[in-house]
């Protein structure tokens, strides 16, 4: 017997309606690309989303085909994301710092047939355009006025969208229907694309929203600094017309000083983005003697979270920071790190240090060793993480790479994590980036953090380099504070009484800055081979060997 409840598909363009019906006139600001702000609300979003979704259809797009972007966050994006989505069509964000070979691949795998560009990007576009013939259009995000000189038919967005009514309905979908895709950052292989369903993006959406994940409500202005190329922007775009909440997009500015003048002015109290960037907005908050205007909490994920940026953010800034932990995989939020409530009462307590936090709801996470048998969650036990859930990817696009999965359908998500007892997650390393020495696992992760703790340190990596004895090595490569000095001899002798003997580095080098993907990771592929680069000679790499002993 099933109950007497109305059945209505989720949808993406639901959220735009419901935000323009009872939020309509909460502000969306955008810093341009070209150069000043634009500010419209909610009403307005949903009406130009409509004019795009008409422009679309008037351009040839069916259901199904994939639209591209190369765009910065922006309001103009933000429409792209709704009116292709909306319409039945699939938006198809796509990261502009890759490689010209690596866009030219994912704009060709997807077999985009639109691509949307802000302008600061016409040099891939012009770049890429002879090798991707299916894009039936280029159309540059921005006005006539800015229009740039080029060598290709360019369309120009906002002519775009002012040529076309906004009396589209959207239609009624599978909510199961294809809605978004985005590819992975491709650190083994080429990338592969995740493609979402509205029902997931919904529902991560909801998820996404609880108090004790990013925790928005109608009441908040909200700053993505994590691009919306990224995993879309971790459901921002998405979440935020669902609560009601403002929407201040950054463009291009995602520098200290430019993101602190957005906070002050918008008054924000709630972002989100990858410690890289909060280490610029430190400096220039440390330089400038500035401090943020209101209580402001963060989600700081994309990469581990070094201790001593938590405590700088908390203690001389007053932020509220959460550490979270997600792939594209999930769509991407899996598990964010909250104040639990103690046994005896209802106040909150500080959360397990370094931990990426507790699953949401919707979300089942489990762990198992080479053999395949589950872990202990006893907080000491460490196993491959596995995934299941309402917006966790069974397959790629195009089943590239076959099926992913393992029995009981969970995904494997290449990361070796323990959770304790209390169900905090913490990623001890990605499988790949472990260090084994003498047969015995070293973590990447863990190492990095207690360099970190170092008061002139502001970036570490930590890589296996080959060793004679031992097998591998760990080996630190760090980026100092400016105005910050140090040596090898001094980390070495800060980590002897943070970490076991036989962790200890086979060595340190400085160096001005590390290499990061598109996505604000770092490229540890790129430093190890650039260390046994700088280290071989006609034999094989040198050792020092003393390092591990004991």
């Amino acid at each position: 017997m099933h109950g007497l409840m109305m059945r209505q598909p989720l949808l993406i363009s639901s959220l735009l309606r419901h935000a323009d019906a009872w939020h309509g006139d909460t502000e969306v600001v955008t810093r341009l690309p070209e150069g000043g702000v634009h500010r419209y609300d909610y009403r307005a979003a949903h009406r130009r989303a409509r004019q795009l979704a008409r422009a679309l259809a008037a351009l040839g797009v069916q259901r199904t085909d994939r639209v591209g972007t190369l765009a910065w966050n922006t309001h103009r994006h933000f429409e792209i994301y709704y009116a292709a989505s909306g319409s039945g069509a699939v938006v198809h964000t796509i990261n502009p710092r890759l490689s010209l070979d690596q866009l030219a691949y994912i704009v060709g795998h997807a077999d985009d047939r639109v691509l949307f560009f802000d302008i600061a990007f016409l040099k891939q576009v012009e770049a890429i355009a002879p090798r991707c013939a299916h894009v039936r259009h280029w159309i540059a995000l921005t006005d006539r006025a800015h229009l740039p000189a080029n060598t290709l038919p360019l369309l120009c967005y906002e002519e775009v969208v002012a040529g076309e009514s906004d009396d589209f309905e959207w239609p009624d979908l599978d909510e199961l229907a294809a809605a978004a895709l985005c590819y992975t950052s491709g650190t083994t292989g080429h990338p592969k694309g995740v493609l979402y369903t509205h029902r997931s993006t919904l529902l991560h959406a909801y998820a996404a929203s609880l108090p004790d994940s990013l925790g928005l409500s109608a009441r908040d202005t909200v700053l993505p600094v994590v691009p919306m190329f990224h995993v879309n922007a971790w459901g921002i775009p998405y979440a935020a017309p669902l609560t009601g909440a403002k929407l201040v997009f950054p463009g291009a500015g995602l520098d200290g000083a430019s993101l602190t003048e957005l906070y002050t002015r918008e008054r924000v109290t709630f972002s989100c983005g990858v410690p890289t960037i909060w280490l610029g907005v430190l400096q220039h908050l440390q330089k400038s003697g500035q401090r943020l205007p209101l209580p402001h909490r963060t989600v700081i994920g994309g990469a581990a979270l070094p201790t001593s940026l938590t405590q700088t953010l908390r203690d001389d800034h007053g932020l509220e920071v959460r550490h979270g932990w997600g792939m594209t995989e999930l769509s991407p939020v899996g598990v964010v790190n909250t104040p639990r409530r103690s046994d005896t009462s209802n106040t909150p307590v500080e959360e397990p240090q370094r931990a990426q936090g507790r699953v949401l709801p919707g979300i089942d996470l489990c762990l198992v060793d080479a053999a395949g048998a589950a872990v202990p969650h006893d907080g000491r036990s460490r196993g491959e993480l596995l995934a299941r859930g309402h917006w966790v990817c069974e397959g790629y696009f195009r089943n590239e790479g076959g099926d992913p999965l393992r029995a009981g359908g969970w995904f494997p998500t290449g990361d070796i994590a323990t959770i304790d007892a209390d169900g905090y997650l913490r990623i001890v390393d990605r499988a790949k980036d472990l260090v084994k020495s003498g047969g015995e696992w070293i973590s990447s992760i863990e190492l990095e953090n207690a360099v970190l703790s170092h008061p002139a340190i502001a970036q570490a990596a930590v890589i296996a380099v080959p060793h004679e004895k031992w097998g591998e090595r760990p080996f630190v490569i760090a980026v100092c504070k400016p105005d910050c000095a140090t040596s090898d001899t001094e980390i070495l002798a800060h980590l002897q009484a943070r970490v076991p003997k036989w962790w200890m580095p086979e060595g340190v080098e400085f160096v001005a800055s590390l290499p990061f993907s598109g996505t604000g990771k770092v490229l540890k592929r790129e430093l190890r081979e650039r260390h046994l680069k700088r280290i071989s000679g006609p034999g094989k790499p040198r050792s020092t060997g003393g390092a591990g002993e004991g």
